[in-house]
């Protein structure tokens, strides 16, 4: 898994959203772009990725919420780990805020794609087993 997160910027790709089908998972950006996780699967975990334009303001509500300081770096990993929980974000912001509980066993990683102006955290979970794998 370190491995994988040291090397994530090998398995992302930024294209136009009509372009992304092939992605193991994707985000989508305000301005039509979208980022795709093209990573091999691994046995035992599940992907998520969030992207946002690093070139956008942070909102005003959302800065006097949470502060501004490193907010998209905070703000992708919490849409990460939200979507691998299943737990609607807002409902993680009242919970957690903008913060990754104590004692998580998730694995993450932000880059900042400065080319592109896009901040992008990739995070993964351990899979439940199904009935099948027990």
């Amino acid at each position: 898994m370190s491995a994988l997160l040291a090397a994530a910027h090998r398995h992302l790709r930024v294209v136009p959203a009509a372009e992304s089908a092939g992605a193991v998972t994707r985000s989508h950006l305000g301005d039509g772009r979208c980022v795709g996780w093209y990573g091999p699967p691994v046995p035992g975990w599940r992907v998520a990725i969030d992207a946002e334009r690093a070139d956008v303001p942070v909102p005003p509500a959302l800065a006097r919420s949470f502060g501004a300081t490193d907010f998209w770096v905070r703000w992708t990993r919490t849409e990460c780990l939200a979507k691998l929980t299943d737990i609607p974000v807002a409902t993680w912001w009242h919970r957690y805020g903008l913060s990754a509980p104590p004692g998580t066993s998730w694995r993450w990683r932000t880059l900042h794609l400065a080319d592109l102006a896009v901040t992008v955290t990739v995070a993964f979970a351990a899979s439940e087993p199904t009935p099948t794998s027990r």
